[in-house]
């Protein structure tokens, strides 16, 4: 999954992000409301919206297009246009402004040969759009070109390991050991080293370096708070896990894949009301709401809000399909098994999902698909997966014994 997800870390380039490339690729951009809403009368409320919605970013975004319109083939101006997007919608959740970073980029988009920072920001859009093979092709031209842009390097390595590549992740992630030492290359490593037989080295790493002083940004500790608290989730170790989600909480930063994986917890935790609380107002998100709705089945099962967050996801999917989308495969996989009770289509979902990414949280849907399904012999390739890279993830690991013949 990926990766992802503002005032994000500058280096030589003036536009070195991190976590916008990891949180990009761990898939947090979810859909808004799929199909237009026709108001009734004239006092129907049609959104309600952010606070953010006049901050300077916005600002920024709306200068910066209409000085681009001016003058459309502007490099500078549409690559910080596409990088003000490109964080927004991250921020957000809001992939109609990932559409306007494209359009930013389209003089440039089917150019063979486009200019190097082009060439970077075309990669990521299409990673965000599950179009790996391209991101990576677009990453090796742009290895070529400027082999000491540190984005280039952390953006294969994050994609490389929702692919569970591990092997091709760690490759790329030494680059950054020179490129951008500290925290950043620490965390993109131990991101790696979590997801295929060292999981605790890498936590001690974390923890080792969140508690240095150091010169690492909001941005960076963030990630690694968070990086940190999924490896201990994985490992079993709750309480840990939690304090530092807390962590990286506690910064203030509006971050969805992070409230996520949060909500991850604690709904295997059995703590429903604290993900309603959590995610109440975080209904844009196709992800979050799906947790939402989650917790809220738990909770109460025939409430007026569940019937329309269900019905509200079964739109965006079925809107996702209309429009030849099906980037949220894991996400419709999990709505088809934890609340619409049909695990044979789950199973469906989670083996197409499966051809595209191995993430953890694709190895757990098709597991419990299948077992759900009674066809434990499908899930073989995600019980081979396991086995060949050692991953640690106690759920995981509980589900594998489930398929285990008796």
């Amino acid at each position: 999954m990926n990766p992802a997800h503002t005032k994000k870390f500058r280096a030589a380039n003036n536009y070195f992000a991190p976590s916008l490339a990891v949180f990009l690729a761990l898939s947090v951009v979810n859909s808004v409301r799929a199909e237009p809403y026709i108001p009734q009368n004239g006092g129907d409320v049609l959104e309600t919206l952010r606070a953010t919605a006049f901050d300077p970013t916005t600002h920024e975004i709306h200068q910066l297009r209409a000085r681009l319109s001016a003058d459309p083939k502007n490099v500078s101006l549409a690559c910080q246009l596409a990088r003000r997007c490109i964080e927004r919608s991250r921020t957000d959740a809001d992939p109609r402004f990932l559409g306007r970073a494209q359009s930013a980029l389209a003089p440039w988009w089917d150019t063979a040969t486009p200019p190097i920072d082009v060439l970077i920001l075309r990669a990521t859009l299409k990673q965000s759009q599950h179009d790996f093979a391209n991101a990576l092709a677009d990453l090796d031209r742009a290895a070529r070109i400027a082999p000491n842009n540190p984005q280039v390097w952390l953006t294969r390595a994050t994609i490389f390991t929702v692919l569970g590549k591990y092997a091709e992740a760690r490759q790329s992630c030494l680059p950054l050991a020179q490129l951008a030492p500290g925290i950043v290359a620490l965390t993109a490593l131990a991101n790696v080293s979590s997801l295929s037989g060292g999981a605790e080295s890498a936590c001690g790493l974390l923890r080792n370096s969140l508690s240095a002083k150091n010169s690492a940004s909001a941005d960076e500790k963030v990630w690694a708070f968070t990086s940190l608290a999924e490896a201990e989730a994985r490992l079993g170790r709750a309480s840990e896990a939690e304090t530092d989600f807390k962590n990286a909480l506690a910064f203030g930063q509006h971050d969805p894949y992070l409230l996520g994986a949060y909500a991850d917890l604690l709904l295997d935790e059995n703590r429903a009301g604290e993900v309603v609380e959590l995610l109440q107002n975080e209904t844009r998100a196709d992800a979050l709401l799906l947790r939402l709705a989650r917790a809220e089945a738990a909770l109460t099962p025939q409430s007026a809000s569940l019937t329309e967050h269900l019905s509200s996801l079964s739109a965006r999917f079925e809107a996702g399909h209309l429009r030849g989308d099906f980037v949220h495969q894991r996400e419709e996989a999990q709505f088809a098994l934890y609340l619409q009770h049909r695990p044979r289509a789950a199973l469906q979902l989670a083996q197409t999902n499966w051809r595209v990414q191995h993430e953890p949280a694709d190895v757990r849907i098709f597991l419990e698909s299948a077992l759900a399904a009674g066809d434990t012999t499908a899930a073989q390739p995600a019980v081979d997966f396991i086995r060949t890279n050692q991953l640690e993830d106690v759920a995981v690991n509980r589900l594998v014994k489930k398929l285990e013949p008796k």
